[in-house]
């Protein structure tokens, strides 16, 4: 069994080398940059421009993005069957089961809809420039997978997955290869996840060698972006489920959730923080167990709040940067496919980094402008882990006030010396 110790130090590391990565990737492209500007037509301008910046940094940046995005449909397809089938048992999804998904599916919807309109609104792309509907019901699959049709893998993994749920012996042996599947692509995106550092150097390289420092200015405006659609939508959505629909003082929820929150941000993951937010909602929130062990696992699967709210404000800066006019049915389909794809997202660091590449061919974007996001993503990672793993926690305390399974007294009272 995995040390969690050595799983954190390992993130840890590879963060670093990404912010490293990032830093000398944007000082060496620039200098190259610089250098293709003072002396544009000697011999050293083309062969910066012919062997390093068209060559082999465009070269290593490119080899990255394909390794992502060759795991993309096996990723989502496993992970959204698996996650479906997690929100029942036996032969049928049950009531809690409904409910929970339902609230899930559309607080991420309210996520990605404020994302959009907070990107519309401040356009984080702006001064950036990177150059220039589907059928969401598959005919044919396997065209489906090799076209990278995600909306269509997706509706067909969903009935995948509720076909497992109603197909006794037969479906659960399925259901075991598929976690199985499941788990070996969680570890090929892990690994592809150490050569990280290389894939952004390259790619942060190549883009400010061919755009220089100004690029540095709308980068910040989509971190700042990001940042406030997290705080709106804890805010307002979290606040208003948690005062209307389970009745309890939201700063007081939050202040007891607090040990979750900071474990989240502290290790991006939210399956990792899975045995503290449950022994938390339980012990000083006040859920029953019987709600708790079934929302709080189901959540780190399919509530991914925060990675859609990253991913939108993604598209959108990376839209506007490489000049691609969106419309209002590209605005549907991020929704949508934000939505959807966030089931598939794996409860692990930067695994949202994957699913986004569905989300811009759904809408035509290049995939390659992933690397400049990826850049500046570990920390946003953490932020919207955090928020995700309050979304789980209050999902969970709606549905046990609905289902009669919430024990006010715990909340009252004094929180366990334990849980401080």
């Amino acid at each position: 069994m995995s040390n969690p110790n050595v799983l954190t130090r390992n993130q840890h590391t590879t963060t670093y080398r990404i912010l490293i990565a990032l830093v000398a990737g944007l000082f060496l492209g620039v200098l190259l940059f610089q250098i293709t500007i003072a002396w544009p037509d000697t011999v050293l301008a083309a062969h910066v421009k012919a062997v390093w910046i068209d060559g082999i940094f465009k070269w290593g940046g490119e080899v990255f993005i394909r390794l992502l995005k060759v795991l993309v449909v096996p990723l989502v397809f496993f992970s959204l069957i698996c996650g479906v089938c997690a929100s029942g048992s036996g032969h049928h999804v049950t009531r809690l089961g409904l409910r929970t998904l339902v609230y899930y599916l559309l607080t991420t919807a309210i996520a990605i809809t404020i994302a959009l309109l907070l990107a519309v609104c401040i356009d984080p792309g702006q001064g950036a420039d990177l150059g220039s509907a589907q059928d969401i019901f598959p005919s044919n699959i396997i065209q489906a997978m090799a076209q990278g049709s995600m909306l269509q893998v997706i509706v067909f993994s969903i009935l995948v997955g509720l076909g497992i749920l109603h197909s006794a012996g037969a479906g659960q042996r399925i259901l075991a290869v598929c976690e199985d599947a499941n788990t070996l692509m969680l570890r090929l995106v892990t690994l592809v996840m150490q050569i990280a550092p290389y894939g952004v150097f390259c790619l942060v390289t190549t883009v400010f060698a061919s755009k220089g420092v100004e690029f540095v200015v709308p980068l910040f405006a989509y971190v700042l972006t990001v940042v406030l659609a997290l705080l709106v939508h804890a805010g307002l959505t979290y606040g208003s489920l948690l005062l209307f629909l389970a009745r309890v003082n939201p700063l007081r929820f939050i202040q007891r959730l607090f040990p979750a929150l900071i474990f989240a941000f502290s290790t991006a993951s939210s399956a990792a923080t899975i045995p503290i937010t449950l022994r938390l909602v339980e012990k000083a929130i006040g859920v029953r167990n019987a709600v708790a062990a079934f929302t709080i696992p189901l959540g780190a699967t399919l509530n991914m709040d925060g990675t859609a709210i990253m991913q939108g404000v993604a598209t959108v800066f990376i839209a506007s940067a490489a000049g691609v006019d969106l419309v209002f049915s590209d605005y549907v389909i991020i929704i949508l496919t934000a939505t959807l794809a966030s089931v598939g997202t794996a409860a692990v660091p930067s695994a949202g980094l994957v699913t986004l590449s569905i989300v811009l061919l759904q809408v035509g974007l290049p995939a390659e402008a992933i690397g400049l996001i990826l850049g500046v993503d570990r920390l946003l990672d953490m932020l919207r882990t955090a928020l995700n793993v309050l979304g789980d926690a209050t999902v969970t305390a709606v549905v046990a006030r609905q289902e009669n399974l919430w024990d006010q007294a715990v909340f009252d009272g004094p929180t366990p010396k334990s849980e401080a």
